[in-house]
């Protein structure tokens, strides 16, 4: 068997257990750093595209059914358009995963290498079109963000680390109470949720200051982010040898 057939066998689950031990792995670094993109990419949609998620997808079946009811002016195409997107992302995702389910390298370079395409294209579109909401350049944008989010979730389903979705939180801060020593339980992982709180805390910061410029710098950035993790990650998955510990 070829090494990168050895490396598959030992690429998905035990992958995630290494991840879920240890906050330094080269997994977690990049599912921590995708969740900062998050973050910023959740700012531009609802700071500059009219109040709408393309990443939170319960968000925005909430904010749907408000605008729905007619509540507070909120959109009902751009949620839509969101959530259609992100759906077709996730379909995409899910197909890419099972065709390189054997080849997590392979996976993960071409997942992360299609959300750095959309969101460059999304940057392009903003700075070509200056998209404001409710307008078709502003749904263009939103899509092309919401299917790169929808990419990267069935992604990181696939790869299953714990409390590190990248996209939601629930669970994550859930799990950091319940399980922490205040509240009787062991305190393991604490470091893990805290941390993926923390990176789209600080992410939705940057999304912000960074969208005064306008859409694109912001957008530009979560692609380049997602390019560099992508870059990191595998160059690194190609130096360590198949059975290295983290």
């Amino acid at each position: 068997m070829s090494s990168g057939g050895v490396s598959s066998v030992h690429s998905s689950r035990p992958l995630a257990e290494q991840a879920a031990a240890n906050i330094r792995h080269p997994l977690s670094l990049t599912l921590l750093a995708l969740t900062f993109s998050t973050g910023t990419v959740d700012a531009v949609s609802y700071l500059g595209l009219g109040h709408v998620f393309t990443a939170n997808m319960t968000g925005n079946v909430v904010l749907l059914g408000f605008g729905l009811a007619g509540a507070g002016g909120l959109p009902i195409v751009a949620p839509i358009v969101s959530l259609a997107a992100f759906v077709v992302g996730s379909g995409f995702g899910g197909a890419l995963a099972r065709r390189l389910a054997d080849r997590h390298r392979t996976h993960v370079g071409y997942a992360l290498g299609l959300e750095t395409a959309l969101l460059a294209g999304a940057a392009i579109v903003a700075a070509a079109t200056h998209p404001h909401p409710s307008t078709f350049a502003g749904d263009a944008t939103i899509a092309l963000m919401a299917a790169a989010m929808g990419i990267r979730n069935a992604t990181v389903r696939r790869l299953g680390v714990p409390d590190l979705t990248t996209t939601v939180l629930t669970m994550t801060l859930t799990a950091l109470a319940a399980e922490s020593t205040i509240a009787g339980g062991s305190g393991k992982g604490t470091l893990r949720r805290g941390s993926a709180v923390v990176a789209m805390l600080a992410g939705a910061v940057a999304g912000a200051l960074m969208l005064r410029t306008g859409l694109p710098l912001p957008l530009a950035f979560a692609a380049a982010l997602a390019f560099a993790t992508c870059a990191a990650y595998v160059g690194t998955r190609r130096r360590t040898p198949v059975n290295a510990k983290p």
